[in-house]
This record gives C-alpha cells, sequence and structure tokens, in this order.
C-alpha cells in the first residue's frame, strides 16, 4: 500500500502515522455508499468538531452527563445502525428502523425545551458583549400572532433594533437531504433555511432588522451558525 514519500525528519506523534491509513478506509467506505441518506450521514459524521461532544465531562449538576441510552442512540446515529423497530409515530408518520424520524418530529418530546436552551445561549451571548436583549417580544406586528425569540433593546444598525430567530434543521429530512448528500453543510440549505425565515417573518415592522441564527443540526451533533455583524 502506497502511502507516499517517507520525510527526513519523520515525525513523532501518533496520528501522524495513523492519517494515512484513515485516508484510505475512509474512501473505502465512502465508495460504498449508494443513497442520499447514507452520504449524508457519512459527510456529517466527517464534519470538524462533530465528536466534541466525546470532550464534554460528564459532570451531572451540568447536565453533561450522558446515560446508557443517550450513548447508544449517538453512537448508533453515527454509524448508520437500526435503532428500533418500524412502527407508527403518535404524529402519524412512519419512524424507520434508523429511528431518524425523532430528530424532525414536530411533536418529539423535549423539543421546545431544546429550542429555548439554544435560544437562551444567544440571548446570554448578547448580554456578554454587553446589549440589553428581551426574548421572546409580544410587541412586534405579526398577522398570526407569532413572535420572534429576541430583540435587541438598543438600536442595532441604521436606528433599528435587532430581531432574530433561531432555526434548527436537520440535514437528514427530506428537504435537505439531496443537498447533505454532496456537502455536510450545504450553503444551500442554509439558504433554503433563511429563505423561510424571511418568508415568516416579513410582515414585521420595517422598523426593525431581521436576522436568523441558523443551526444546522446533524444527528452526528455538529452545530453551525450565524452570528449577525454590527455595522
Amino acid at each position: 500500500m502506497q502511502f507516499g514519500d517517507v520525510r527526513e525528519v519523520l515525525p513523532t506523534k501518533q496520528p501522524f502515522w495513523d492519517r494515512p491509513g484513515v485516508l484510505v478506509d475512509k474512501a473505502l467506505v465512502e465508495a460504498m455508499l449508494n443513497s442520499s441518506h447514507g452520504r449524508a450521514s457519512f459527510l456529517a459524521a466527517c464534519c470538524q468538531h462533530s465528536g466534541d461532544w466525546l470532550f464534554a465531562l460528564p459532570i451531572a449538576s451540568c447536565v453533561l452527563k450522558m446515560d446508557g441510552e443517550a450513548v447508544r442512540v449517538a453512537v448508533g446515529l453515527r454509524l448508520g445502525l437500526n435503532l428500533c423497530v418500524l412502527h407508527e409515530c403518535h404524529c402519524g408518520s412512519m419512524v424507520d428502523t434508523p429511528g431518524v424520524h425523532s430528530l424532525m418530529c414536530k411533536k418529539a418530546p423535549g423539543r421546545t425545551a431544546i429550542h429555548h436552551s439554544l435560544n437562551d445561549l444567544i440571548a446570554r451571548g448578547f448580554a456578554s458583549a454587553g446589549f440589553l436583549v428581551t426574548k421572546e417580544p409580544t410587541d412586534l406586528f405579526r398577522s398570526d400572532a407569532k413572535r420572534p425569540d429576541g430583540l435587541t433593546l438598543v438600536h442595532w444598525q441604521s436606528g433599528k433594533a435587532l430581531c432574530w430567530d433561531v432555526t434548527i434543521t436537520c440535514p437528514l429530512a427530506d428537504s435537505y437531504v439531496t443537498g447533505a448528500a454532496c456537502e455536510a453543510v450545504s450553503a444551500a440549505d442554509l439558504e433554503l433555511a433563511a429563505s423561510r425565515k424571511e418568508e415568516k417573518y416579513a410582515a414585521i415592522d420595517c422598523s426593525y432588522t431581521h436576522h436568523h441564527h441558523l443551526l444546522l443540526l446533524s444527528p452526528k451533533a455538529d452545530v453551525h451558525f450565524t452570528i449577525p455583524q454590527r455595522v
């Protein structure tokens, strides 16, 4: 097996010696993938920082300790294993054996709590930067009475306050899996999510600047988000 020319000064760290073999194995696995779902899962697992959750200290008081079931699901999603039997979800959709539907189900347990946690993370980021914010303001006009996730209480740009919304998408969803099979975090996926939010908040008064924190969450625990830049 050919891995390249031998250097005059050989590195002493083991990852240098492991990398050529890992890249060959990676190419072999990728060549055997014949479905969009499989390629999207594989590319998500190969993303930088997708395994950072393994470095979290298992501190129960900080909700960082994963139980056995959570570890089983996390590992199974990364390896593409069957996590459950075929059954019907209480939302009416069929759940396949990999169990990916739970990442997209609008009635999934904990869905609202996770969204609030992410929104709180963004709000605390603004607060750390010295900006006063309020979460889920009720005085912004919308025809359906829904409201964005947050609003700055001071002007952000051009005399306008900034309102934001947290968007969570899964690349294995039917609307994203085609793009995710070509690129782990597809620019097209981000644009699609952004355009949907632009339409959702088109009725908000023009005295506010809109921004959408786009979080593309894969079942491989990879997170990508955009932060608004102040001009």
